[in-house]
């Protein structure tokens, strides 16, 4: 197995599909688990310390498990099926229960749990992200300007055929 943290939770493109991005203590590389909007929501705001008007699902499970004294000791990613993922959710008291990565993520952030991953699932799955420097950023940020401010016109015609005679 192998530890990871939770970098965040990011929009695919263009299909505006949700991504919780996890990256490996010990290592460069990164898993992206497509994940659903309302499991987002929950991530993102255990990340960012918002504490909802009324308990999520996450914060309710949090607190089910510590009234029954008990604690989650970790969150694995265990497998990888035909694009989906699978984690299970390990208790002090041995009880292993399966769960979706999404929601095993957010009962973690909200219990201070680590997250590994299967070498195998990490292996099949994980990217490397380039690492950008400030330079490319600053190139990255005025190409996309550049992008917002043309047209097809300002490209012209382009070459035009010999006319037919």
């Amino acid at each position: 197995m192998r530890a990871v943290e939770v970098v965040g939770v990011r929009v695919e493109m263009p299909s505006n599909q949700p991504i919780v991005l996890l990256k490996e203590l010990d290592g460069e590389r990164y898993l992206p688990i497509w994940i659903g909007a309302v499991e987002a929501t929950a991530i993102a705001f255990a990340q960012q310390g918002v504490v909802p008007d009324r308990p999520l699902t996450h914060d309710l499970l949090k607190e089910v498990i510590s009234a029954h004294d008990s604690q989650v000791d970790a969150v694995n990613i265990v497998a990888l099926e035909e694009g989906v993922f699978f984690a299970d959710l390990v208790f002090a008291n041995g009880l292993v229960v399966t769960a979706r990565p999404s929601d095993a993520i957010a009962l973690a952030l909200r219990t201070e749990t680590s997250i590994y991953v299967a070498d195998d699932v990490f292996d099949e799955a994980a990217v490397e992200l380039p690492e950008e420097g400030p330079d490319e950023n600053v190139e990255v940020e005025k190409f996309r300007e550049f992008l917002d401010q043309i047209s097809p016109e300002d490209f012209g015609a382009g070459p035009q055929p010999p006319p037919e005679n």
